[in-house]
């Protein structure tokens, strides 16, 4: 395998990029020039896909490496939900000019941005300097292979969300 493509796939630059993603949703999220229910929909489809993903592939393996912090693993979960049940009450509302509408675009924000800060500065650091290239790069084919699957099977669609909020 190429280099290259073996970075491509290491599972700390998938989530990264994901990452960087949702933040430049959120900035379209808030442009009044911008399509927002439009970068609502890329939004949710890629919360559920990435969230859903790293607790299927993910979050399991790194918890077996000895310096991973399980603690923040299991977090990182928690936070997953919360990022969910904000994600589900900004679906919810239909007119994305309301007040409403912003207030709980702001809550979802404060919720994600929150956890990918944390995921960034605990879980993926911990994988970065302790799993070693060809596992991160294993994991990071499992990752995108199933968030894939869920993105191909509309996993953002409000009715998704709300199954995956209820459990």
């Amino acid at each position: 395998m190429a280099a290259e493509q073996q970075k491509d796939q290491d599972v700390v630059a998938a989530i990264l990029k994901d990452h960087r993603t949702m933040e430049d949703l959120f900035r379209r999220m808030r442009s009044v020039e911008a399509d927002r229910a439009g970068a609502l929909s890329k939004f949710s489809a890629l919360l559920i896909a990435h969230g859903e993903a790293e607790e299927a592939e993910v979050y399991g393996a790194l918890k077996r490496f000895k310096d991973v912090d399980n603690e923040e693993v299991e977090h990182g979960a928690e936070e997953h939900a919360e990022g969910n049940e904000a994600l589900l009450a900004l679906l919810e509302v239909s007119d994305v000019g309301s007040d409403e509408w912003d207030e709980r675009l702001e809550a979802l924000a404060k919720a994600v941005s929150h956890h990918l800060d944390e995921e960034e500065r605990t879980i993926l650091n911990d994988a970065r300097e302790n799993v070693p290239d060809e596992r991160r790069a294993e994991l990071g084919t499992a990752f995108l292979r199933e968030r894939e699957r869920l993105l191909a099977a509309d996993c953002g669609s409000i009715e998704n969300v709300r199954a995956v909020v209820r459990g």
